[in-house]
């Protein structure tokens, strides 16, 4: 098998190349793309008569280096990993407090729209209610809020 390799390297990097797209193109995670990326140049250095130790060197470190270098920028421009809802909207609105928030209990709160919501202090400080105050962050189905 090793012999079959050694023989026909070129035939590996493809084979290289097709097992990471397969593998990606299920899991959709920025990993394996770059491997498949540095096996394509492979494929033709194969047909030279560079040993195949060093061969496998150069894929190790081109896909190091893609993976390093292009895998930060690809997944802030793919916003991988990053669900955006439009909870995000509510965050720097009013909020009308409805119930009273303490220290040990949230309330409730009513935002511009006119949906009611449970509220949280962010400092953990009493709010009375009919409190104006100012959505700072969104915590599951809790607003936390802030005196204004």
């Amino acid at each position: 098998m090793i012999k079959f390799i050694l023989e026909n390297t070129s035939w590996f990097w493809l084979t290289i190349l097709i097992i990471c797209v397969i593998i990606e193109a299920f899991s959709f995670m920025l990993t394996t793309i770059w491997a498949a990326i540095a096996a394509l140049p492979m494929i033709f250095i194969a047909k030279t008569n560079l040993p195949f130790k060093w061969q496998l060197l150069i894929f190790v470190i081109l896909t190091v280096l893609l993976l390093i270098f292009t895998r930060p920028f690809a997944i802030k421009k793919l916003k991988i990993g990053k669900n955006k809802t439009n909870i995000d909207a509510l965050i720097n609105q009013d909020v009308l407090v409805t119930k009273e928030v303490t220290e040990f209990e949230k309330g409730e709160g009513k935002t511009q729209n006119g949906v009611i919501w449970t509220v949280k202090s962010k400092d953990n400080a009493s709010i009375k209610e009919g409190t104006k105050c100012k959505i700072v962050a969104v915590e599951g189905n809790t607003l936390i809020i802030n005196n204004l």
